[in-house]
């Protein structure tokens, strides 16, 4: 579709929801059908499970959300957010900035949630405030064209005013529509963040999961059985180098990696190799960069697709380690047995490096492994952590 057409289009669908859906719907007359329960949206329901987990289960939990709504601070605190958002008068663009969540919100909230819902090893409050803080990153990014960390390869790209306030438009309407097990009816500030990525065709997180299935599902069968003190490595990293042609599945640079791997792989003191590389390079690439790393071990190297892993969500170098680091704690690998990286001369240096574990720290807010030995320009050990099981949203593509 040509960006005149689009723009068209977005310009006739702003126009439509000018009208308020409260309007629309008396606008239908009293022989309207009377309201439906909500349905379920699975692709919303897998991202919201992704980026969100903790809210996600208390959205499930009407028993939990009730009492948390009833207390007095939180009450206070949605009734100021729900005039907020109403005091825009249905201008989408005022409404994501309405949504965004405050520090003192975040706070009041974090302190308020009940016990039992799911976190990582540093608690509820940690875990419910990356997810907000998340919700803020996706409307910022999303909603209001903030500027995002990587913009090359990260964000909605360059895109018109229109087409923006089309977007918003339309991830406003869907965070008024009911939504089976959403949270909208606590806040809708999680609907509107889920709709703009939806609709921006950024979903990438809720892709290829759960990632022990499909072309994983042979080397997880695989690691269940392994004798992992047989191995000297619990796997070989290799990280992606993405094309930036839009027609290319695999860089020259990505060969590069895989045929370092295989020779590697080829002295069996390895038990998986795991590829890491997800939609990143160019903008908007069809291309999954594990998957075509996979299948290029398999075609071009004989490698058994059960010793093949993909971690076909990373974005960046550090989130490469991150999700490897979460792949081998899914296939019981023990954290105390180093993997060997794989990679280019130039990117094995900065994995070793002091301000590689400064960046993992800056931008993950911990350091996922840590660095050993370096065998040789293109191949040093390192260790994941377990503090690596993380979500953190914040990053909404690469969660």
């Amino acid at each position: 579709m040509s960006r005149w057409r689009f723009s068209m289009q977005a310009a006739a669908f702003v126009a439509a929801c000018a009208v308020p859906l409260g309007a629309a719907s008396a606008a239908a007359g009293s022989g309207a059908r009377a309201e439906q329960a909500p349905v379920a949206d699975k692709a919303l329901q897998a991202l919201s499970q992704r980026l969100f987990p903790l809210f996600t289960a208390l959205g499930s939990d009407g028993k939990a959300l009730a009492a948390l709504s009833r207390q007095p601070a939180v009450a206070s605190l949605i009734a100021a957010r729900a005039e907020r958002v109403a005091a825009c008068r249905q201008e989408p663009g005022c409404i994501a900035q309405a949504l965004m969540w405050r520090e003192d919100e975040i706070a009041a909230v974090t302190a308020a949630l009940p016990g039992g819902l799911p976190a990582f090893d540093d608690g509820i409050a940690a875990q419910a405030t990356r997810e907000l803080q998340g919700v803020n990153v996706i409307l910022g990014t999303y909603g209001l064209g903030q500027v995002p960390a990587y913009p090359v390869i990260d964000g909605a790209g360059s895109i018109s005013p229109q087409e923006r306030r089309a977007w918003l438009h339309a991830a406003q309407s869907m965070a008024q529509t009911p939504r089976a097990g959403s949270l909208q009816g606590f806040d809708t500030s999680f609907d509107f963040a889920l709709a703009l990525l939806d609709g921006s065709t950024r979903t990438d997180a809720a892709a290829f999961l759960p990632l022990g299935s499909g072309l994983n599902e042979a080397a997880f069968a695989r690691a269940r059985q392994t004798d992992w003190r047989a191995f000297r490595y619990s796997a070989l990293v290799v990280t992606g180098i993405g094309p930036e042609l839009e027609d290319m599945p695999l860089s020259p640079g990505g060969k590069y990696h895989l045929r370092l791997a295989a020779q590697q792989f080829a002295r069996g003191d390895a038990a998986f190799i795991i590829v890491s590389g997800g939609r990143a390079h160019p903008f908007n690439t069809p291309f999954v960069e594990a998957v075509e790393m996979r299948q290029a071990l398999i075609d071009r190297y004989g490698i058994p697709a059960d010793r093949i892993v993909i971690e076909p969500h990373a974005r960046h170098t550090t989130t490469n380690m991150r999700n490897a680091a979460r792949l081998l704690i899914a296939m019981g690998a023990p954290l105390t047995q180093d993997t060997l990286v794989i990679s280019n001369p130039i990117q094995s240096a900065a994995i070793g490096s002091a301000e590689f574990v400064a960046r993992n720290k800056r931008e993950l807010g911990y350091a996922p492994g840590i660095a050993g030995k370096r065998l040789s320009p293109t191949a040093i050990e390192w260790r994941p952590a377990a503090a690596a099981a993380r979500i953190d949203p914040r990053d909404p593509l690469d969660p």
